[in-house]
């Protein structure tokens, strides 16, 4: 039987990778990349082949093996796995660079930030006061040969094959033989005598020098051209020259030369030095630093190098997330790192995270998943979408804090296009019939007239033609007025939804009414609205063969070429943190009386209302919700009153406002054959709304509209005739739901409604308050002889 030896090399866990050596310290040491055979992991490994008569290079070799093998230190080059053989040497280490080539790299990038440099410099300084303070040991190596660069952009401290002790055991310095590293030897080393004071760091001190010289001014050419800084900063500049100073006494040890520069005005005294610092000692930290610190990371990060953010910051935020309940404020700095990834690495890292964040009870957190969704929708896949998100999503429709509720509904203009069937079209449809119809906050309700009309190209032809007329009929009718013009704006913009016999009998009739509304930005897009529907029916009427092409999108299937006409309605779909609503809210802080205006008409049960948040209503203002400043092709350009509301928050009873509407001049239209996609290229679904009322019959000495001179112009101390009308409640009954469906009912009687419901919360904690008091007396049972009666 015959046996084959097997071969070291062949079997060892790590591969290198074909291509030229990358460099490594001067010496007998080769850098290879390499990688783990397993796993692909990316490894540095540095080869040694052994050379006969070479007997004293290879015990350098093979003491630096050892050496790296038995220290550990965050700043020393981290050693991974070895080989020893009779032919050659393997070290493993972690990916590395050598200095030298990364600072070649980065200037040819555009340079490297001296924040950059100041952390490396403090990671090659604190490992030095490593060796020389706790391990008592002499690197006799530091150069720019013997640094290096992970990919985050960390120093490491390598080339340890001259390491020796300070304390004399193992002979002296080893002899190095290389011409290259000699000349990085302090100045008292060529003195025999040893009547030279020193300290045991005073050498590596020296050497340290010369690296920061060659940091930032390149090679050194030779010992005297230390006397001259270069381009050496004018707050490092003190310390350097304490550490190429001829007097070795004087040379601080590392530890000290680390206080002086950072203190304040130093070199080391920056935000980027103390961010790393933080982050290696994070574990330890309490947690209300840990909150500030994330607080205010955010902050810094544009500043910082892409490198650094992706390898360093990233596993830091995800892990606090994990396991130091960190919450929402790793959700900022957690997404401004993701732009750095690739979609690989979005999908791998970041998206796990925000689908376990999606399930969290923390409304901080939901509130801010909603409000940056569009950095990360992009990355979500369809059955992420329906199966994990959106099922704890929707809760956020029933939240009590109306800041929820809103973002809820603006988040679905970014998930409607990755819903399935059931959730976009049965249970999406059921949670906006109810805002509509039940939500107290007037501006929600508007909002989700907004949302449907952004999402209605994407909903089906059955749901399409069961909804979209119903519901923004209602919206006509709401007493809040932004929500009327919303609904008018949902006709407009999903125009090639509906059939002629729709547009005639059941859009027009119901635009007809709003002409008469007190609000004069109602009317005004009323009028618009119903000229582009009239000139669409007349294009039909004079050429019949028009109609299948006019309503070839009205059966067809979703799609979201369809929704092109909604593409600019709401500057907050758009940008997924501004809200429409809370433009409405607050851009006028006194209060205006937005709804005493008017006539009040009883609320159906079928109302759709739309969700405030107040708190971006003044931000957006200039943006998105001016509906007249875009060309309307043969629309007028009308002006648009100012708009008021005062809505309770539950949080607190904040007071907010209705927005303003920017008055633009009055235009007379230019022809009755108006382009709709005058109605798309034109604004946003954020103006100043109010509520509908149903009009009342002019009060007597009113004229009718007829008798108006329209064309001319009127006389200044004429008031608007439309704002004297008052409304009484309308005759005809509003439909209590969208279609026949099972939509909820809708109450007539809110206010009672929930009169009675806090009544009767009130009977049932009385009835359990009694039922516990007579709990606790019957577990007493009869009282001992001469105890107390304590109740």
């Amino acid at each position: 039987m015959w046996f084959f030896a097997r071969d070291p090399v062949r079997d060892f866990p790590f591969e290198l990778i074909p291509e030229p050596p990358e460099g490594g310290p001067p010496g007998p040491w080769a850098l290879h990349r390499g990688r783990k055979k397993a796993t692909g992991c990316p490894v540095s490994i540095f080869v040694y082949d052994v050379k006969p008569g070479a007997e004293e290079q290879t015990q350098v070799a093979k003491a630096a093996f050892k050496r790296l093998k038995t220290l550990r230190h965050p700043n020393i080059l981290a050693y991974i796995d070895g080989l020893e053989t009779e032919k050659c040497l393997h070290v493993v280490t972690e990916a590395v660079t050598p200095l030298g080539i990364y600072l070649k790299a980065r200037v040819e990038a555009g340079g490297l930030k001296e924040l950059e440099i100041s952390w490396g410099l403090h990671q090659i300084v604190k490992a030095l006061s490593f060796l020389v303070n706790d391990c008592s040991l002499i690197h006799n190596n530091v150069c720019m040969a013997a640094v290096f660069v992970d990919r985050a952009g960390e120093w490491k401290l390598g080339g340890l094959d001259y390491m020796y002790s300070a304390q004399g055991n193992g002979g002296g310095p080893p002899r190095k033989g290389i011409p290259e590293l000699e000349q990085y030897d302090p100045p008292e080393l060529a003195d025999s005598s040893g009547r030279v004071v020193r300290e045991k760091w005073s050498a590596d001190m020296w050497r340290l020098g010369c690296l920061i010289w060659e940091v930032f001014n390149g090679p050194l050419p030779r010992a005297a051209a230390l006397r001259n800084p270069g381009k050496i900063p004018k707050s490092l500049v003190p310390h350097y020259c304490e550490l190429v100073g001829a007097n070795p006494k004087v040379r601080p040890n590392p530890a000290r030369f680390l206080q002086n520069c950072r203190a304040p005005g130093g070199f080391m005294s920056n935000r980027f030095v103390e961010t790393n610092l933080f982050l290696e000692e994070i574990q330890i930290k309490e947690p209300a630093e840990k909150q500030k610190f994330f607080q205010e990371l955010s902050k810094s990060l544009d500043a910082f190098p892409e490198d650094f953010c992706r390898h360093k910051v990233l596993p830091q935020l995800l892990t606090a997330f994990e396991f130091g309940n960190a919450g929402a404020v790793v959700l900022t700095p957690l997404f401004k790192v993701g732009k750095f990834l690739s979609a690989e690495e979005y999908q791998q890292k970041i998206i796990p995270v925000v689908v376990k964040m999606f399930s969290s009870t923390d409304r901080a957190m939901r509130i801010r998943l909603l409000q940056q969704m569009e950095q990360f929708i992009q990355y979500l896949d369809e059955p992420t979408v329906n199966t994990q998100i959106f099922p704890h999503v929707v809760h956020g429709f029933l939240d009590t804090n109306p800041a929820i509720r809103e973002q809820t509904v603006k988040s679905m203009l970014l998930l409607a296009p990755k819903l399935n069937e059931a959730n976009l079209n049965v249970e999406l449809m059921k949670h906006f019939a109810r805002l509509q119809a039940k939500d107290e906050q007037g501006p929600i309700r508007c909002n989700t007239t907004v949302c449907l009309g952004k999402i209605g190209s994407y909903l089906s032809a059955s749901t399409r033609h069961r909804v979209l007329t119903s519901a923004f009929s209602r919206a006509t009718k709401d007493p809040f007025a932004p929500s009327r013009v919303a609904g008018v704006l949902g006709f407009a913009a999903t125009h090639n939804l509906y059939s002629m016999n729709d547009c005639a009998h059941k859009i027009l009739p119901v635009l007809c009414g709003l002409t008469v509304d007190p609000e004069k930005s109602v009317r005004d897009q009323a009028f618009k609205a119903i000229r582009s529907f009239l000139s669409k029916l007349e294009s039909v009427s004079e050429d019949p063969t028009q109609l299948e092409e006019v309503e070839k999108d009205v059966h067809a299937a979703s799609s979201p070429g369809m929704g092109g006409a909604a593409a600019s309605w709401a500057g907050w779909a758009v940008t997924g943190v501004s809200s429409l609503t809370s433009k409405l809210i607050r851009v006028h802080p006194t209060t205006a009386p937005a709804e005493t205006n008017i006539p009040q008409r009883p609320t159906p049960e079928g109302h759709w209302e739309t969700q405030e948040e107040d708190k971006d209503t003044a931000e957006d203002s200039s943006a998105a919700d001016r509906w007249d400043d875009e060309d309307w092709g043969s629309l007028e350009q009308e002006a648009e009153s100012v708009l008021a509301q005062q809505d309770d928050w539950s949080t607190g009873g904040q007071v907010s406002r209705a927005s303003q509407v920017s008055n633009s001049d009055h235009k007379p239209s230019k022809s009755p054959e108006s382009d709709w996609s005058s109605w798309e290229a034109e604004g946003s679904w954020e103006q100043g709304w109010q509520e509908p009322s149903s009009q009342e019959p002019p009060l007597e000495g009113t004229r009718l509209a007829s008798e108006y001179n329209w064309g001319g112009p009127e006389s200044s101390d004429k008031g608007d005739p439309f704002a004297t009308l008052s409304a009484r409640p309308s005759t005809q009954p509003r439909p209590d739901s969208w279609g026949e469906d099972n939509w909820e009912g809708l109450e007539t009687e809110s206010r009672q409604a929930k009169a009675e419901l806090a009544r009767k919360k009130r009977e049932e904690r009385r009835r359990e308050m009694e039922a516990k008091r007579a709990e606790r007396k019957a577990a007493k049972g009869p009282m001992k002889l001469g105890a107390r009666k304590l109740d």
